[in-house]
Parts: C-alpha cells; structure tokens; sequence
C-alpha cells in the first residue's frame, strides 16, 4: 500500500529539510526523501560547514604562530595536529547531522532513506540501500537535489592527489605545493586553509581575475591581500591536462587565448571550477519537466512546468547558495498552502569565509553601468575604524551604492574583519528600502566594526566623519 502525503520533497539539504519544516508547520503530512546517510546535502556534509570549521580552525592556527605576539601574547612549541583538527571537523558535522534528523522528527515528517524518482506528478518512487523500492503518493512533490561538483573535461578526480572541494576538506598531510583550479569562492577558501598551515598556493584562473560576479574594485583588493598572504595567481591560464607523478601531479597549462604551454608540479591539485544541477535519474525526462541546457529546472515563482512538481535551491537559476535555499524553501512550501510565498533576489547576501572575509549584497558598479543606472559611492576603511585598529586587523573597506536620484541603497560591498556578519545589517536595509543617508542617520555603537558602515553611507554624501 502507497503512503499518501500532502508534500513529498526530494532532497535533504538547507532546501529540502528547510521546505519540509515549513510544510509541516502549515499543516501538511510531509516526506523527506534523501539518498546520503546523513540529512543536512552538500552544505553540511562536505560544503558550507567542514570548510568553515577548516577555516576557523586553521586562522586560529596561523594567528597563533603570526599574529598574537604583536599584541604582547608570546606562545612556545606550538604544533600542528592535523587529525585532531579533521576528527573536530568531523564532529562538528556529525552534531549538525544529527540536529536536522531531530527537527524532522520533531515536525512529524517522514524521513525516508534513498534515491526518490518522480514517476508521475503525484507519485514518487524510493530505492532503499537494500534495493527495495517504497512508493510515496503525494499531492505535490519538490525538487530540491542541489548541486555536484562541476568536472574538467579529462581530468579524473580521485579525491587523492587530484581532489574536488571534497577530497580538500579530508586531505592526511599538508601538501608542500597545492593548486588550485578556479578562482571562485570555494577554490579560495580551500587554499586558504592549506595556506595557513604551511602549503604554497597556485591558483589557475581562466579569466583575467578572481571571483567572478563580485565588484571588480573588491575582487581586485582581495587579490592584493590574497598576495600578501603568499598565494601566487596564473591569471588568464586554462589547464589543458593533469598527470600523475610518482610523488605528485604535473599539471599543463597554456593562455586563454591559445599558445604559451606551462606546467606546473604540485603536490595536489584542486579542481574548483564551480558546480552544477544535480537531477541526475529524478525521472524529470519521463515527467516532462523542463530544463535548460545546462540542465537547470526552469521554474515560475518555484513552478515547473508540470502541476504539482516545483523546484527550489541549486537545481533552479540564481546564486548557488544555502541561504537562497532555505528561503525558497519557505516560500514554496506557503505557495502549496495557498500563500504568497516571497523571496527578494535582489537581496541574498554571498559571503567568501577567508581572513579578511568578503561579503557582499546587491548590485556591482559593473551591474549598474551595464543597465545605465546612475549611482553614488561611498567608501570606507577599517584602516579608519577604531575597533579594527585595536584588534590589528585592519585590511579592507565597505563599499556603499546609492542610487544618484533617489538615495536607495542598491548593493553593499565588504572585505575586511567579520563582514560575513556584518553584511547583515546591509542586508536587513535593503530589505526595507533604506537609503544612504537612513542608515547614516542610525547610531551604531562606539567602538565597532559596524561603524565603517554607517561612515561608508556617510560618504555617499561627501560627510564622512571619520577619515
């Protein structure tokens, strides 16, 4: 006998547990169906969360052996323990885990184990571990499977000496020389860990710059500071072909634009080149949902083309991030229940977790030129913030964006200290349409990073108080 729900969702990540939590909240029977071992997708099992506690862990590390003896804290003998680092990792992970599997209980959903199938609009097959095939009736079904790994033609990874974001979150040594393959959020991040604890860092760009997507005057000072730090940069350089070595990897590269091959040995190299949909076997063919040519679901306000199937997350257009996730999730949950679900694209935070970290929100000056929209700037140092200066961290500026005619705030751009919580408060204005001169106009407390904000929409009027 067929168990029957008002909302099946496929995929247990930030989108599926997130849309689950919410149906059940709004009164419907729910089944969350994921493949993996554990809940919680990408982001927790080898995404967002590993890296962060990486990353963390790491910069406590280097500031340790760097940085805390400027401030009068002298430290002898410290050592790295790198599998006590991996084992605290892991830890963390299995508690976060374990934290999604007690809210789906919590919410009465069905969590249900295996790879779904839709094989109707109201029906949707699960295969078990042990093969067994459970079938689930529903009156709607999300698709909310998120993303893989985007691979390089040719080159196989291993996740030993060749690695994806994956293998880089579990390596057993620190490789003398890692290369990275992309310049995009992940890629820097990840050589950010295993620069801190004692790698040299090559990063291949195929574009003439770094983090593409964020404001050109903010990706070109993080360069700066990523330079500062050691990491080296082929700019402008496609990587044509990896081969093992006895010891390591040799890997050839040539220009963009053709002509002038390269090789590069490494230890490990990471290929980072960004991710793609993942709706592999989800029966969206036999259904009839549609997608583009990169394999994206296209949706309308979460709607696929066929009654009853929605998609939301990674498998849909928009910034592959856990939080936009998370709020479709919402949402498409409130349109089933006859809601108006709602997410503001124009306001998703991205947030790159390096030392300095950069935030942003909104629109680039290079997005704004492109739609001959006209704009002020303001701009401001943490060289200029006390609280930066005290703390010794003072790389980095927020950028403010006002529209010329009417003051609004149309995007947010940070490096420096905390700007991925700081990136909040532009955020939260935007939301409520502020304008530059509202939030120089609120009184931030003294002293705190926050105050390069409100000094930076200050000096989108020429008033800045403090430089």
């Amino acid at each position: 006998m067929a168990d029957a729900y008002d909302l099946v969702v496929i995929g247990g990540g930030p989108g599926g547990y997130n849309c689950a939590i919410r149906g059940a909240q709004l009164g419907m029977r729910v089944a969350c169906v994921e493949k993996r071992d554990t809940y919680g997708g990408t982001c927790l099992n080898v995404g967002c969360i590993p890296s962060k506690a990486l990353l963390h862990a790491s910069e406590v590390y280097h500031e340790t052996c760097n940085g805390i003896s400027r401030l009068g804290v002298k430290v002898h003998g410290v050592d790295l323990d790198l599998p006590l680092m991996m084992q605290h990792k892991d830890k963390s992970v299995r508690a976060l885990t374990k934290g999604v599997e007690y809210l789906l209980n919590k919410n009465k959903i069905d969590a249900i184990s295996g790879a779904g199938r839709i094989v109707s609009p109201s029906r949707v097959d699960v295969t078990g571990p042990d093969g067994a095939v459970n079938t689930l009736e529903t009156r709607n079904i999300v698709i909310a499977t998120g993303s893989e790994v985007m691979p390089l033609p040719g080159i196989d990874v291993d996740e030993d000496r060749i690695v994806s974001s994956t293998g880089a979150l579990s390596l057993r040594y620190v490789p003398q020389h890692l290369v990275v393959v992309g310049g995009g959020y992940i890629g820097l991040e990840m050589g950010s860990v295993w620069r801190r604890l004692g790698a040299k860092v090559t990063v291949v760009e195929f574009l003439d710059r770094i983090t593409p997507g964020l404001d050109a005057e903010i990706a070109d000072q993080f360069q700066k500071v990523l330079r500062k730090q050691g990491f080296e940069f082929k700019l402008g350089t496609k990587v044509t072909g990896v081969d093992k070595l006895s010891d390591g990897v040799r890997i050839s590269t040539e220009d963009a634009a053709g002509g002038n091959d390269g090789q590069i040995e490494a230890d490990v190299v990471l290929i980072s080149i960004g991710r793609r949909p993942y709706t592999d076997n989800l029966g969206l063919e036999d259904v009839g949902v549609q997608m583009d040519n990169r394999g994206f679901i296209l949706t309308d306000h979460f709607k696929t083309n066929v009654d009853g199937i929605y998609a939301i997350g990674d498998v849909t257009h928009g910034p592959m991030l856990a939080h936009k996730a998370e709020d479709e999730a919402s949402a498409v949950a409130e349109v089933i229940a006859g809601q108006a679900g709602h997410v503001n694209y124009d306001v998703i935070p991205s947030v790159v977790y390096t030392s300095p970290e950069v935030a942003a929100v909104g629109k680039t000056e290079e997005e704004l030129k492109d739609q001959g929209v006209s704009y002020k700037v303001g701009r401001f140092p943490f060289t200029a913030n006390a609280r930066a200066k005290v703390a010794g961290h003072t790389e980095g500026m927020v950028k403010v964006i006002a529209d010329a005619a009417t003051d609004q705030v149309l995007g947010v751009h940070m490096i420096g200290p905390n700007v991925g919580e700081i990136i909040a408060e532009a955020a939260i204005a935007m939301e409520f349409c502020a304008s530059a001169e509202d939030i120089a106009m609120t009184c931030h407390a003294h002293p705190t990073l926050t105050e390069a904000v409100r000094q930076a929409a200050m000096d989108v009027h020429g008033r800045t108080m403090q430089m």
